[in-house]
């Protein structure tokens, strides 16, 4: 099988930020079984941030961006030196891969990137993944590596995308703050929780939470791809997950399979505006694929221009689609409810192509 494995920061820093090797051991442990045993991993790691922290003394997380990317910078190196002394007492070769949005959107770039990722994988090496958050700017990145992982998981096509982190998987509350809170095993494919909007708080040391695995296991099953969301610490927890063992949360596999490249439009990219459309539009969207066009628009909302995210609503208000926008919303403004016959020369005939549309209702 093939296995993406996402660990959290604050599965493998402690309190302070600094690297807890033996987290990286136990990682690097069970990253040489599941190798011995004749599968693949790829691990996709957080913590660089954290690390970068810790290394220069710093008493918190700076909040300006230019010091966040010097101070991963710092981390980072840090962070792949661990893994590759811990991957070194098994004989394995680890390997830095750092990516950004552009190599899931752009198709040359997710061309190369998988074929990357494919030949270090048949080389029998193990890739070490991370954002670049060193040179990320804040308008694009992810800020997460949860989403990321989803994305890696259905580039490769892996069988299984497994979220290490600090809780022992999905409750039905908070059981920080419910003691009454109990452990969900298993969530079907069509299970409502997979819409649903957790709470983003985490350990405060990384950029996550449980809200933004949850989008991660939603983008993993609409991948055809099952996941599991579990303790980092919890002995066998990679095994486990691989041999269908109930080691945390596990998501089904949805029959909906989308692509890498919709996956982000749908889940990961941000949202520049809002297009409103009537209800024929709105069937006629989500009937059969078809391409948006100004004669359904009725209304936009925010400033958007040609290549950024829009999310689409109907009559009611409420987002059924998104997509990447093929005009900007000052020049849509003016021909709102035109037909392509009557829109000016030399205008896009459509506001949303259908190839860069996902349904998400």
């Amino acid at each position: 099988m093939r296995v993406v494995a996402k660990i959290g920061t604050a599965s493998i820093t402690d309190d302070r930020g600094r690297i807890d090797h033996g987290a990286i051991e136990r990682l690097a442990d069970e990253t040489a079984s599941l190798r011995a045993a004749g599968h693949e991993v790829l691990i996709v790691s957080s913590g660089a941030v954290a690390a970068g922290v810790a290394a220069l003394g710093l008493d918190q997380r700076p909040s300006d961006m230019q010091t966040v990317q010097a101070v991963s910078a710092i981390g980072q190196s840090r962070l792949v030196e661990a893994y590759n002394i811990e991957f070194a007492r098994h004989g394995v070769i680890g390997a830095q891969l750092l990516v950004d949005p552009y190599d899931f959107v752009e198709r040359r770039q997710y061309v190369h990137l998988r074929a990357t990722m494919h030949r270090l994988l048949e080389l029998g090496v193990v890739p070490v993944m991370n954002e670049n958050d060193a040179i990320a700017n804040d308008e694009l990145r992810y800020g997460d590596n949860d989403r990321i992982a989803a994305l890696i998981a259905n580039s490769v096509g892996a069988d299984v995308l497994v979220l290490l982190t600090d809780m022992d998987g999905v409750f039905t509350a908070d059981p920080r703050r419910d003691s009454s809170a109990t452990l969900i095993p298993f969530v079907g494919a069509d299970d409502p929780l997979l819409s649903i909007t957790a709470d983003g708080g985490g350990s405060g040391r990384g950029s996550g939470g449980m809200a933004s695995k949850l989008t991660a296991a939603r983008m993993a099953s609409w991948s055809g791809i099952r996941s599991v969301i579990a303790r980092a610490s919890r002995p066998g927890v990679l095994s486990g997950s691989v041999s269908d063992e109930l080691v945390g949360t596990t998501f089904a596999p949805h029959e909906r399979v989308l692509s890498a490249r919709k996956l982000w439009i749908a889940f990961a990219a941000e949202v520049s505006g809002v297009v409103r459309v009537d209800d024929g539009a709105r069937r006629a969207l989500t009937d059969r694929p078809n391409s948006l066009l100004p004669a359904g628009v009725v209304a936009t909302e925010g400033l958007f221009d040609t290549r950024q995210v829009v999310e689409v609503s109907g009559p009611d208000g409420a987002v059924f689609a998104r997509g990447i926008a093929s005009t900007r919303s000052h020049d849509l403004a003016p021909v709102l409810g035109r037909h392509t016959s009557a829109l000016p020369d030399g205008m896009a005939h459509t506001v949303i192509h259908r190839d860069d549309l996902v349904i998400l209702a």
